[in-house]
């Protein structure tokens, strides 16, 4: 089960507002719509948690890009709004690269054989391209937290709580910020 709130900072305090993300497909989705909770382009904070796996804060300030937090990343890319924060970016890939070299394969057919020669490959043969000798998947995602650490630092929470929190984090994060009972009526 999912929660995903929007909390937005004006001149008297936090606004909170629970929100759907069914038409949020990508990042910049998600930053549009905390943007438009926005009062005079003021923090706003996305917060996305799936109940006892992972939780995610996106700090969206004015038009500056957005800052983002996961408590679990592994946890996070097998959900789909996990996948939504977990950018090439924040992942430290080169952007889309994969989806470069997989259409540059299809394009010019690299198969390792010729167009309309039969592959040559024979029992004893293997695909090295199976077995990758280093142990090491580049496309991996790591286990634990992920992201800017001092996404919360200013605004009340430190880096070294905010790598503690596990369960009923959104709480903990909403308290520190003094916008536990904003959160709340929306919760």
């Amino acid at each position: 089960m999912y929660f995903a709130a929007l909390l937005a900072r004006t001149e008297d305090g936090w606004e909170a507002s629970d929100t759907e993300l069914d038409d949020v497909e990508t990042l910049s989705d998600l930053t549009d719509l905390a943007r438009e909770a926005s009062v005079d382009e003021d923090t706003v904070l996305v917060f996305i948690e799936q109940e006892d796996a992972w939780f995610g804060v996106i700090r969206v300030d004015g038009e500056e890009d957005p800052r983002i937090y996961i408590s679990d990343a592994s946890a996070a890319a097998r959900s789909s709004y996990g996948e939504i924060l977990l950018t090439d970016e924040l992942l430290g890939r080169e952007p889309e690269a994969e989806d470069s070299i997989a259409a540059l394969e299809e394009l010019v057919g690299l198969d390792g054989t010729e167009d309309g020669e039969p592959d040559h490959t024979t029992d004893n043969q293997t695909d090295h391209d199976d077995n990758d000798d280093d142990g090491l998947d580049a496309d991996a995602v790591p286990t634990g937290p992920l992201g800017d650490t001092g996404i919360l630092s200013d605004l009340g929470l430190p880096e070294k709580e905010l790598l503690m929190l596990r369960t009923d984090a959104l709480v903990e994060i909403a308290d520190a910020l003094g916008a536990a009972e904003v959160l709340e009526t929306v919760r």
